[in-house]
């Protein structure tokens, strides 16, 4: 993509009403717009990496052996009364129709759509288990939107429900999930920091799990054992002064975001509408459920906070809306064309800047903010020693490569 044509361009400030790091960062290089507190545009760079970590959660809820479906938002409130949260659950956002008397709830989860939908089929324990997940928005009618993208009132999750014929094949996919969950993070770049933590298993269990990324941004507190890598949530930790998996009485206080969450349902809304199945004897039970949270926007904002610098954002390779930023200054017009095709040719997602009114600092600067992982630059003295300079985003080695050895280097990243 020529860098010319990018809407919109950067901006040469931080927006002074944003406090968090990924909301500056993210509204200054062009990845998102602020419509209101808690609600933003993703504009075309904050797009594509949106759909990189879509498309990430995607492949591993179907290497989990879940089926993708799409829900409604708009819920009719018959099914929220069923479950007795039209008038408890605090953050639910209710309308009604101007044409009816009609009320609607706009979904913040979506038990009181899946739940019915399942009971409205004769199910089979030979059915069971069966595997759906989403990704939809959500709408949260949060009294504190802030903090950018990690706490809104709009935002994009993946929520996937799991139902089972008892509670230990239930658990058995409960433990499976903990691993895909694993793997999204690790793909996703924040691996390394984000732990499996005990948490509040709130009105469905006593107990249900988080996964929380260590940062100083972060709303949490968890403690966490450096020992076996789990952590507990303060919200739980009276309950467990000591790590729950190994012992450990040293356990390490921090902050962190909440980048992901699996709660064991059991028969909260089975019960509520009737959803049940023929076991091997012919009688009816209760389907056991469990549900499985990633807010997509809230991982994005995440990722951000725990890789950037002064200059800007640091994109891990798997999200980066761009792999490389091809930079052309005075005197590389011509090899940078080239160049140019040449990578788009072997599929390599190249920004190249050909911007003729900037100044090289002004393209590092922006090149800098926007966080591409790899810089390739092309200027009169690269052409005359018939190379390319690269250096890699938050790095500080420069590379020397020829044509040969830089088309290897990109395919490898």
């Amino acid at each position: 993509m020529l860098q010319s044509a990018l809407y919109p361009k950067t901006l040469k400030d931080a927006p002074k009403d944003e406090v968090s790091v990924n909301a500056k960062l993210l509204i200054q290089a062009g990845f998102l717009s602020k419509l209101m507190a808690g609600v933003y545009t993703y504009l075309p760079l904050g797009l594509m990496v949106l759909k990189k970590i879509e498309n990430i959660i995607r492949e591993e809820m179907l290497k989990a052996g879940a089926a993708e479906l799409l829900m409604p938002a708009l819920h009719p409130k018959e099914n929220w009364l069923k479950t007795g949260r039209w008038d408890t659950l605090d953050v639910l956002f209710r309308t009604s129709s101007s044409t009816s008397n009609n009320e609607f709830a706009l979904g913040p989860t979506h038990e009181e759509v899946i739940t019915p939908l399942l009971a409205r089929s004769s199910l089979s324990y030979k059915d069971l288990p069966i595997n759906l997940f989403q990704i939809q928005h959500k709408f949260r009618d949060e009294k504190r939107a802030k903090s950018g993208l990690l706490r809104g009132k709009e935002f994009l999750m993946k929520d996937l429900y799991s139902f089972h014929k008892d509670e230990e094949s239930s658990a058995r996919y409960y433990e499976k999930m903990k691993i895909h969950y694993k793997n999204i993070f690790k793909v996703a770049g924040i691996g390394e920091k984000t732990y499996l933590t005990y948490a509040s298993g709130g009105t469905f269990s006593k107990l249900s799990h988080e996964f929380q990324t260590i940062t100083e941004a972060g709303e949490d507190v968890i403690f966490l054992c450096e020992k076996c890598g789990v952590a507990v949530n303060d919200e739980v930790k009276k309950d467990y002064p000591n790590c729950p998996e190994c012992s450990n009485k040293n356990l390490r206080e921090l902050k962190s975001i909440e980048v992901g969450n699996i709660f064991p349902l059991k028969t909260k809304f089975s019960v509520a509408f009737d959803l049940k199945f023929k076991n091997e004897s012919g009688k009816e039970e209760y389907v056991v459920m469990g549900c499985y949270g990633i807010g997509l926007g809230r991982l994005l904002g995440a990722i951000v906070e725990v890789s950037h610098d002064d200059e800007g954002i640091i994109w891990p390779d798997s999200v980066s809306p761009f792999s490389v930023h091809l930079i052309e200054l005075k005197g590389g017009k011509v090899e940078a064309g080239k160049l140019y095709k040449k990578l788009k040719a072997t599929g390599i997602e190249v920004l190249y800047d050909e911007r003729e009114d900037l100044s090289a600092g002004e393209k590092f600067s922006d090149a800098d903010l926007i966080g591409i992982p790899h810089r390739v630059v092309v200027s009169e003295k690269t052409v005359k020693a018939d190379k390319f300079e690269v250096k890699k985003r938050g790095g500080r080695k420069v590379s020397l490569l020829a044509e040969k050895e830089l088309l290897a280097y990109v395919q490898k990243v």
